[in-house]
């Protein structure tokens, strides 16, 4: 998806979305058209000889595979249903697709080398230089060539927000992406938000340290009672953000801050105040930019949820919290990963359904994803992710001028051959000459993907908490169950490293 940050408001998410991925060719991708011009081929062939009943043969099976190839079954057409299947049960068959940690196998190793899963694999965290009296852990995507780094925040929610307020929100939002792209070092921002069940561990031992020991016996009493009923269905929620840029963005200030690791590191150090100011005129009060052993929490804890209480208490009890008492990157994967079912990801004694969330055409508005985090079950565990990336004003104003042209030839060749043309291709005309006009202006092209999962113990039903999420999302956006990728996709919804976002393959169209 895409948008501009041409209005305040709401409109960031709205007005002008366009979907990846529609092709020039009558909506077809030109690897859609080869195909099937490939198999009617045979049937033209035989039409233009009169062999009739060749022509209906051949004509059948170009129908038949023409719907193969462009009828899409829940966002994928049947031949690439066939090739992930294909490519899924090659993984599991051949074993590649299980997991188990080094620690499970009993396996000594470096405790600075990550351990970790499936597409996590290409991740690499080294510490950068001290900033603000903390050495900030950098995550090296090795595939992709960037380079990020994750801060924990603190947001008081906008669930009691008005419309004004939440307008207001939005529109710094968009006013912070714009000012990220001017820059063009930092590219990509990715919100995660996670649900936290709170098992009191820290509240008990606040009141080992405070308890009082002339305290009255029945108060005493009642407090522990209330504890006991309100421990367990409390909920917690943390935000983290991820912001990133790619390798070409970083080269040259990094070299002129002297190169390699340490370089690259200062080159981003000098953009993450303007972000974290940037986050505080959107509510948040306090920004701690995660070391490395704050990063392997924050995956460990994206795993196995149940591992937070253990941790909080490791910290709680530690004479030196502030210290670098933690979780060493080698042990933040989970211990154990079983070969992916084809609709869930099992890891560490859970189970995870992870989905797309496609917003409507009508648009949505700022804080409209919060019931996607209402936890219906003490116990459950939900995930929100958004992530975004800034386009360049080059590639914007190429990518926007792509758009209008084929909107504009697809309307012009439809009048030209006297059909109706629909409201549809209309608004997507509308659209496009308003998003080149915004461009024009100096308004940002942002693209971005909003992944949500549930995590539950896995005795659970997770088929039952799973339908829970999609009545949530009922009447609000379509959830699209990523079949096939869970292990992916749970990774853009649950950890907050900066995958998320696919590559761009093509330019935008409407």
């Amino acid at each position: 998806m895409s948008t501009d940050t041409t209005s305040p408001g709401p409109r960031i998410y709205r007005g002008l979305n366009h979907k990846e991925g529609i092709g020039w060719i009558a909506g077809m991708t030109p690897v859609q058209a080869f195909l099937l011009i490939a198999v009617c081929t045979p049937a033209l062939i035989a039409m233009s000889r009169n062999q009739w009943s060749a022509t209906l043969g051949w004509g059948l099976f170009a129908a038949f595979v023409a719907v193969l190839i462009l009828i899409p079954i829940h966002g994928r057409p049947a031949f690439r249903w066939l090739a992930d299947l294909i490519m899924f049960q090659t993984g599991v068959l051949m074993r590649w697709s299980p997991w188990q940690s080094r620690a499970a196998a009993g396996l000594a190793g470096d405790h600075t080398e990550p351990d970790l899963p499936g597409v996590l694999a290409r991740l690499q965290f080294p510490d950068g230089p001290e900033f603000r009296g903390s050495r900030i852990c950098l995550i090296h995507d090795t595939a992709e060539g960037r380079w990020g780094a994750t801060a924990k925040l603190t947001h008081s929610g906008v669930g009691m927000l008005s419309d004004d307020e939440c307008e207001r929100l939005a529109s710094r939002l968009g006013s912070m992406l714009v000012g990220l792209g001017h820059r063009e070092i930092v590219d990509r921002v990715s919100l995660c938000v996670r649900t936290v069940p709170d098992d009191g561990t820290e509240y008990a031992v606040w009141r080992e340290r405070h308890q009082r020991p002339d305290a009255p016996a029945l108060a005493r009493q009642v407090t522990v009672e209330i504890d006991h009923d309100v421990a367990s269905v409390s909920v917690r929620t943390e935000l983290f953000v991820t912001v990133s840029g790619t390798e070409e963005a970083l080269r040259r200030p990094a070299k002129a801050a002297g190169g390699g690791i340490a370089g690259r590191a200062y080159a981003l150090y000098r953009l993450l105040e303007g972000v974290a100011d940037g986050l505080r005129g959107l509510g948040v009060t306090s920004v701690t930019w995660l070391t490395s052993t704050g990063v392997a929490e924050a995956i460990k804890t994206g795993f196995n949820p149940a591992a937070a209480a253990s941790l909080s208490f490791r910290h709680l009890t530690s004479p030196d919290p502030e210290g670098t008492v933690g979780l060493p990157v080698s042990q933040a994967g989970p211990a154990l990963a079983p070969a992916p079912a084809a609709r869930a990801y099992h890891h560490d004694g859970f189970s995870s359904v992870s989905y797309a969330v496609q917003p409507p055409e009508s648009g949505t508005t700022f804080g409209s994803l919060g019931p996607l985090l209402a936890v219906r079950t003490a116990g459950e565990r939900r995930t929100l992710a958004v992530h975004y990336e800034i386009l360049s004003a080059a590639e914007g104003a190429r990518v926007v001028k792509s758009d209008r042209f084929r909107n504009n030839v697809l309307v012009d060749a439809k009048a030209a051959r006297g059909f109706n043309t629909t409201e549809i291709d209309s608004r997507r005309q509308r659209g496009a000459r308003e998003q080149e006009a915004a461009v024009a202006a100096g308004h940002a092209v942002v693209r971005y993907t909003v992944a949500s999962s549930i995590t539950v113990p896995a005795d659970w039903n997770v088929e039952d908490h799973a339908a829970r999420l999609e009545n949530d999302a009922s009447g609000r956006f379509r959830l699209l169950r990523l079949e096939l990728a869970q292990d992916s996709a749970f990774v853009a919804a649950a950890l907050p490293v900066g995958i998320g976002l696919p590559r761009q393959k093509r330019a935008f169209t409407a």
